[in-house]
């Protein structure tokens, strides 16, 4: 129980000693059980410098692309380090005497190793105070004076509990607007550190005047997040499906921005200034991001057999007719799905024209090697969803330009007893970040987007092949 205390609380104090001990020591821990699970799911591994570089870039090209379960392990298993590191470096702000607000410092990227080293070599002040007590012992005193009675006066609960739900959306509001519609970045300052301090906002506000119930600190922080999102989409800014899949990721952070803003401000008794300071910091983060972040290509690859050589199979890759099958649940849901594909030409420099449900893709071939490989590139392409919304139209600025297709083919393998490999590939960026969160989401999209493609090519080549088999020949294209 003390060393579940010492690692998640946020009571016992964190010495210099202690936070170098354990900081190195949870820092090779987290190394090793990352390393483990890039080896279990790529056969590959991050050499020590390689992971502390902190490069997205840099850590895909040492272990290629992994498939969309790595990238859930990932993220579920760092979300115990983080908040370790988080209360740790908070408590260890306390206790070198500087603000608690700094520890926060702990989750931007690239500050975040100056924040450690720093607190790692400042030395422990014997004034600093860190009068938390423990949860059991919390009650909802009133540090300032009640208001006199008054059948119309409102609970003073209540009130903390509006201006704190004002607080957490008028800056999720407001850096919704700045990063979508000023700098046009959909970044890790948007998604991870805007939820974070709503949430510190939110409970700084309502535990302000007297230290209230943790469970209603963060339910007014989680509170917070859904109601952003409604205003999101009573605007038409957004629609129910993204803000649904954002939700996961928001939820949790603005709780850690909740836990932790309630206690700075119930060990200090203040903290507001920490508050505007965060609301500062946030648009300089997210213009800085926007300038740094470059995407990188990625590829995902899905494979299917057939039962037809690759001469049958050849042209319905090039070209194949309507989809008869119903699209599954999921597309049904406003993403785009393939419905048909026909071609302008042949050779090299002919065009492919991929029709989605929401528009066509037109892919100009760059490779042409029948019957074994088709490539193209892709210069035009259609929104990537439809968004479910109560208008009758929403056009959020991410369904175009932020996940985008770069390129794609297909590579027919010949295998024994007349059966072809058919393996489609698509070369794409994502400029939404974390990539670690959305990556899932992209390549299980575009999992699916081959898979249905795929299976529809199997059909029409092993019916015209069965049809050949019977007639006794088989014609070459």
């Amino acid at each position: 129980m003390k060393l579940a205390a010492l690692l998640f609380g946020l009571h016992k104090r964190v010495t210099r000693r202690t936070y170098l001990l354990w900081g190195f020591g949870l820092a090779v821990a987290k190394y090793l059980i990352d390393t483990g699970l890039v080896l279990a799911f790529t056969g590959k591994t991050w050499t020590p410098l390689g992971y502390i570089v902190p490069s997205y870039i840099l850590r895909r090209d040492a272990v290629g692309s992994g498939p969309e379960a790595m990238y859930v392990v990932l993220p579920i298993v760092a979300l115990p380090f983080l908040w370790i590191g988080l209360s740790m470096s908070v408590r260890r702000a306390i206790d070198a005497g500087v603000s608690p607000w700094s520890g926060t410092l702990f989750l931007v990227p690239f500050v975040n190793y100056v924040t450690m080293a720093t607190l790692a070599v400042l030395p422990s002040r014997r004034d600093s105070k860190w009068e938390l007590p423990p949860s059991s012992v919390y009650r909802q005193q009133e540090l300032e004076p009640p208001p006199p009675p008054s059948g119309e006066a409102m609970p003073s609960g209540v009130r903390a509990a509006l201006l704190g739900l004002a607080a957490s959306m008028a800056v999720g509001v407001a850096m919704v607007g700045l990063c979508v519609f000023g700098i046009g970045a959909y970044g890790v300052t948007l998604f991870f550190s805007t939820p974070f301090a709503m949430g510190a906002a939110s409970a700084a506000i309502y535990n302000r005047g007297a230290q209230r119930d943790m469970g209603a600190t963060m339910g007014i922080a989680v509170a917070g997040v859904l109601l952003t999102g409604s205003a999101l989409l009573l605007f038409a800014i957004e629609g129910i499906l993204c803000l649904a899949m954002a939700a996961p990721i928001a939820i949790v952070i603005a709780i850690f921005g909740a836990i932790v803003g309630r206690a700075i401000v119930g060990a200090t008794r203040r903290g507001m200034a920490g508050v505007s300071a965060m609301m500062v910091v946030l648009p300089g983060l997210a213009a800085g991001e926007a300038q740094l972040a470059k995407p990188p290509m990625r590829d995902v690859t899905t494979a299917i057999e057939i039962d037809a050589p690759p001469e049958a199979v050849w042209p319905n890759v090039i070209g194949f007719s309507e989809l008869d099958e119903p699209p599954s649940w999921f597309f049904r849901l406003g993403i785009a799905y393939p419905k048909r594909a026909v071609i302008e030409g042949s050779g090299v420099g002919a065009v492919r024209h991929c029709e989605f449900s929401t528009g066509p893709f037109v892919e100009p071939v760059t490779v042409w090697e029948p019957p074994s490989r088709l490539a193209f590139d892709v210069t035009a392409q259609p929104p990537s969803m439809t968004e479910w919304s109560p208008y009758a139209r929403v056009h959020a600025p991410h369904l175009e330009g932020y996940m985008t297709s770069k390129g794609g083919e297909f590579d027919l393998v010949r295998l024994r007893g007349g059966r072809t490999r058919l393996e489609g590939t698509t070369h794409y960026t994502l400029a939404i970040y974390p990539a670690i969160y959305w990556t899932p989401f992209a390549e299980g999209l575009l999992h699916a987007i081959h898979a249905r493609v795929l299976s529809h090519i199997k059909n029409l080549s092993e019916a015209s092949n069965g049809d050949a088999r019977d007639a006794g020949l088989l014609q070459l294209p």
